[in-house]
């Protein structure tokens, strides 16, 4: 089993077969930066949020140009409460830092919700669990491989 995150990511999609381009390049921080370094829309950009959803977490993945609408997702969670979970938690349930993480909850044994907006992209682009690892790969194919619940969240 490969030791890091982007080397498991990586191996699944390649046993898959799922076409995917990797590219590497500075460290980014924030969603701006990374589609900037990547010279792709913001709006491309799937941004994972892992969330404390009632007791459970949840990773929420939306475009990064937009903003998660808490009481959307809180009723489609089901939940009276919601919050981004803490850089420890993050760190718990990923051994990931916060902003690297990848929108594939099936990596970490969580459940994937997404929101539809993200369709508008043909292709879509993450940090694939490092700051500067970045993995473009189709919509379509996301879909396919890890199978989101899709929500409207923003």
């Amino acid at each position: 089993m490969p030791a890091n995150v982007f080397e498991r990511l990586h191996t699944w999609l390649e046993e898959n077969g799922v076409p995917h381009t990797v590219l590497r390049h500075e460290p980014v921080f924030t969603s701006e930066q990374a589609a900037a370094v990547r010279g792709t829309a913001l709006a491309s950009g799937a941004k994972a949020l892992l969330v404390k959803a009632g007791e459970r977490f949840a990773l929420l993945v939306l475009p990064a140009d937009r903003k998660l609408d808490s009481r959307k997702a809180r009723e489609a969670l089901n939940v009276k409460s919601l919050r981004f979970a803490t850089r420890e938690e993050v760190e718990q349930r990923t051994g990931l830092q916060p902003g690297s993480i990848p929108p594939f909850g099936s990596l970490f044994g969580l459940p994937t919700l997404c929101d539809p907006a993200l369709a508008a992209n043909a292709s879509i682009n993450f940090n694939a669990g490092d700051h500067a690892v970045s993995v473009q790969m189709s919509y379509a194919d996301f879909l396919v491989v890890e199978q989101p619940r899709l929500v409207e969240m923003t």
